[in-house]
C-alpha cells in the first residue's frame, strides 16, 4: 500500500522557519522524483519543488527560490522541504507526491490530508 504522509506545519510569524517532512512507504522510494505542492484557498495547487531521485537535481518555483530548499533522505524514505523567511503569502496546505517519468502522472491518484502553514503576525 502506497503512503505518503506529511507533517511539519504550523503557525510561524514572517520570517520565521519551518522543516516539512514527507515520509514514504509502500513503493520503491530512491527511484522516484518527489514534488511538493501546496493550495492555499480559493486557489489551484500550485508546484513548489520538484527533487531528483538521488537529490542531483532541484527546481524551486520563482516564488520560494532562494528561501526554500528541498532535500531528500532514500535510506529514510523521506523528503524535506525547508522553508525559511516565511511570508504570509506561504500560507497554505502542503503536499507531496511521487512523479512517475515514463507515465507523466504521479504515484498516488488522490491526495492527502497535506501539512497547514499559516504564516501570520
Amino acid at each position: 500500500q502506497v503512503q505518503l504522509v506529511e507533517s511539519g506545519g504550523a503557525l510561524v510569524q514572517p520570517g520565521g522557519s519551518l522543516r516539512l517532512s514527507c515520509v514514504a512507504s509502500g513503493f520503491n522510494f530512491k527511484n522516484y522524483v518527489m514534488r511538493w505542492y501546496r493550495q492555499a484557498p480559493g486557489k489551484e495547487r500550485e508546484l513548489v519543488a520538484v527533487i531528483s531521485d538521488v537529490g542531483a537535481t532541484i527546481n524551486l518555483a520563482d516564488s520560494v527560490k532562494g528561501r526554500f530548499t528541498c532535500s531528500r533522505d532514500n535510506a529514510g524514505n523521506t523528503v524535506y522541504l525547508q522553508m525559511n523567511n516565511l511570508k504570509p503569502e506561504d500560507t497554505a496546505v502542503y503536499y507531496c507526491n511521487a512523479w512517475k517519468n515514463f507515465y507523466g502522472s504521479h504515484l498516488l491518484n488522490s491526495w492527502g490530508q497535506g501539512t497547514q502553514v499559516t504564516v501570520s503576525s
